[in-house]
């Protein structure tokens, strides 16, 4: 634990096509090296793909939905499909080790709502990582729009996540 001063939160500045410090944070997140318009091309990408598959698949419990209805000029499915899926992938409970008596105990703890978003999208950005598109964008598309399903990558990373703590669930006492 920190012993000086607390970390301060910065702003974020809204992305510049659909107004929102989620999707902000979600392309800072993926930039490497600095370069953001790399990213922004990547997650713009994703998003238009997310929006045809919407539009193709209209039998889905995601089309014609709007959770907020926030999104900008960009399209009215694709920012939702994204916050849909942040949130289903978002676990709602990890394991921290905890040593106690010489023995390390994996505790099972819930998940504040920064870090959950965080290992959202660092889960999603991973997952896409590893699938088989030939294109950043659709590889990207492809696993927002498995996530908002609930399916995918990083929907079995979260499941891992929360069996781990409903197997050491018997822990949870030792939780400070």
């Amino acid at each position: 634990m920190a012993r000086r001063r607390v970390a301060t939160k910065r702003e974020i500045l809204p992305d510049p096509k659909y107004h929102s410090e989620l999707l902000a944070k979600f392309i800072n997140r993926l930039m490497q090296n600095g370069k953001k318009s790399i990213a922004e091309k990547i997650v713009y990408g994703a998003l238009e793909k997310v929006t045809l598959k919407n539009k193709d698949s209209k039998d889905s419990e995601v089309s014609g939905e709007g959770e907020s209805g926030a999104s900008g000029k960009g399209g009215k499915g694709a920012l939702d499909i994204f916050k849909l899926a942040l949130d289903n992938v978002g676990p709602l409970v990890e394991v921290r080790s905890r040593r106690v008596g010489g023995s390390t105990y994996q505790i099972p703890v819930e998940v504040r709502p920064a870090r959950r978003q965080a290992l959202a999208m660092r889960w999603l950005i991973a997952a896409a990582k590893k699938r088989s598109e030939k294109s950043t964008p659709a590889r990207l598309g492809a696993e927002l729009w498995e996530a908002s399903q609930g399916r995918g990558g990083a929907m079995k990373t979260r499941e891992e996540a929360h069996k781990m703590a409903d197997a050491n669930k018997a822990f949870a006492h030792y939780r400070w």
